[in-house]
């Protein structure tokens, strides 16, 4: 095998000044203004926050205080839906969450990683869909380019690296199906 020199020093954030920009008043802004609310309250006041930086969120979605938004105007969320307490939105490529949908307590939604075949390791992004009616557990993560389908629940601490089909329960490192998700009536 032939020995590849990786040197980062010649890596570069690609993301762009004005997005760096937004990404650090934004910071500023929800530090002073938001984080420190007690978990749940204030509901409509950081909805307005998050809308006044560019995301599109319904009237009666609700993001906790220590959830964190990496970037607003490329966060989408749904009636009824939810980040609940520690969520990290590492949006750096749009992040959907549909209608009635919960991610719990310290899940982590990751839309970039790097191109580890490159010896610059450069940033590569693509979206997360979360359908409608799913729910992601605690601590689970969600890696780029994945959709949740419609219904479908993440377990805790799942790793999602693939689609999840509607409807259906996963779980575990790598997250591998366990069940259909049925709806008691």
């Amino acid at each position: 095998m032939t020995e590849v020199k990786i040197d980062l020093s010649k890596y570069e954030n690609h993301l762009g000044r004005k997005h760096q920009m937004i990404r650090f008043v934004w910071s500023i802004t929800w530090t002073l203004c938001a984080k420190w609310l007690p978990r749940s309250v204030g509901k409509g006041w950081k909805n307005f926050l998050l809308r006044m930086f560019g995301a599109k969120i319904a009237k009666t979605a609700h993001v906790y205080s220590t959830a964190k938004v990496y970037y607003p105007p490329f966060l989408t969320m749904g009636e009824y839906s939810c980040l609940a307490s520690d969520v990290e939105c590492y949006n750096v490529a749009p992040i959907s969450i549909g209608a009635n949908t919960t991610v719990s307590q310290g899940a982590y939604l990751c839309t970039a990683s790097h191109d580890i075949t490159d010896p610059l390791n450069p940033l590569i992004t693509a979206p997360i869909v979360i359908e409608n009616q799913a729910w992601i557990g605690v601590r689970a993560f969600v890696g780029k380019g994945v959709t949740i389908g419609q219904g479908a629940v993440v377990g805790a601490t799942a790793s999602v690296f693939k689609d999840v089909e509607p409807w259906t329960i996963v779980g575990g490192n790598p997250a591998k199906f366990i069940k259909n998700r049925e709806i008691k009536k």
